[in-house]
Parts: structure tokens; sequence; C-alpha cells
């Protein structure tokens, strides 16, 4: 089921979105095959540690986060993936390694990759390892208020 947070947030603001259900998939390539979608569309967030600050980089499922290069986009002196152990309490309502790239509702910073901006559509885990939601990516980002950067 879709967090609840997040259902709120899209209906409160009348967007459309649709859900899709799949079978229970982990990674993000899973994920992609069992939904039908391309690797390229389905958005994957990753939890990092930014100068030991949890922030949420939100890229396509396809690609892995460049710490290194996220780290002089950033200016920061230090970006480190967090472990599980470091951010399973952070989402409420969400089963750990599904949460939806909405870091406002977690009080966590958001970055998006760039390359995101050329789909008009995004699909994204629902907060549990069987549901995506597909929106339009400008209302993603109107909601998310990422900051969009080069994450890969």
């Amino acid at each position: 089921m879709t967090t609840a947070k997040l259902k709120k947030l899209l209906d409160q603001e009348h967007v459309r979105y649709i859900t899709i259900q799949h079978s229970p998939a982990y990674t993000a390539q899973e994920i992609a095959a069992s939904a039908h979608i391309s690797g390229k569309e389905l958005a994957k967030t990753v939890i990092a540690k930014v100068d030991g600050k949890l922030t949420m980089l939100v890229l396509p499922a396809s690609f892995k986060v460049n710490l290194k290069h996220l780290s002089n986009t950033l200016g920061t002196k230090n970006v480190v993936l967090a472990s599980e152990g470091e951010f399973e309490d952070a989402f409420p309502g969400c089963e750990l390694g599904a949460m939806p790239p909405f870091g406002n509702l977690y009080n966590m910073d958001t970055f998006v990759d760039k390359s995101l901006e050329e789909d008009e559509e995004i699909a994204f885990n629902a907060g549990n390892h069987s549901e995506l939601i597909k929106l339009a990516y400008k209302d993603f980002v109107r909601l998310a208020k990422p900051e969009v950067v080069n994450i890969i």
C-alpha cells in the first residue's frame, strides 16, 4: 500500500498519478522488469550522508551514484552511501529500501539527477516492494522540491 504521507500529498495537490502493482522485487532492475518500465524512467532513491547528514539522492535505476563527482558538485568534503542501519528509522510507514523520492516528507534534503529532466514521467517505489507510482516529472519537482544536480 502506498505510504499515507505520499498519497495524502498527491491527493491534496490534485496530482494525476497511477499506481502500478508488481510482484515483489528489491533491486531497481528487478522492479523495472517486473513492472515493464524502462530502467531510465524508473527513479531509484539512494540515501547518502553528505558531511554527516542523511540526504536523499534520486537517479535513474540503471545508473550508480558517482560519490566523488557528487561531492565536487555539491562542494562538500564528504559524501558516502549510508548503511541501512543508519536510515532504517528515518522513513516511518515505508519498507526498508522502498522509500519514495520525497525527502521533504521526511525532513531530508533531496537531490535529483539532471538526466531525469529528459523524462515526461517518472515512476518510483511507493513505500513498499510491490507498488510503484508514476506521475509527471514536473509534478514530482513541484512537490518534492529537489535540487537538480549531476549525480551520475
